[in-house]
């Protein structure tokens, strides 16, 4: 049997704590792994300050969703799926897809994007949030860098 090593990938683990914490606005996300560790392969990130996600499509990233606590519904396409704890949706890439909480901003999530590179998009508003101008001109310039189209 031949195994392939993926290049730059290495090893890599985190305790529960552990992250890049990145915040703007109301949202905070902890990133779990990113292109950086794990050689480009995903991006996994926590979701500890919740809120809602309005009707997107990503060109780049399939997003799997891994629903930590709470009861969260999802949209994806023209389906929609209710999840608690322990339970996951996939939203593959170029499909509309959308997420909000039952009870409003309780509830957490953990997001594996594949491949890597989404947490770019949160770095970029975390910076503009630092930078003192998060509004929707920074918010447009990350969604188009990142492959994000709204739709509501």
């Amino acid at each position: 049997m031949s195994v392939t090593r993926r290049p730059g990938a290495v090893a890599y683990a985190l305790d529960a704590e552990g992250g890049e914490r990145l915040r703007f606005g109301e949202v905070e996300v902890v990133v779990k792994a990113s292109a950086d560790t794990t050689g480009g392969a995903f991006t996994i990130f926590e979701e500890n300050e919740p809120v809602d996600t309005g009707l997107h499509v990503h060109e780049n990233e399939d997003e799997l969703f891994y629903v930590l606590e709470g009861r969260h519904v999802f949209q994806v396409g023209d389906q929609e799926f209710q999840a608690g704890p322990g339970e996951l949706v996939f939203a593959p890439r170029g499909v509309p897809h959308a997420q909000r909480r039952v009870v409003p901003r309780t509830g957490r999530i953990l997001v594996l994007a594949s491949p890597a590179g989404f947490e770019g998009f949160f770095r970029a508003l975390a910076e503009a949030d630092r930078a003192g101008v998060l509004g929707p001109h920074a918010y447009a310039r990350a969604s188009e860098e990142y492959g994000i189209t709204w739709l509501a």
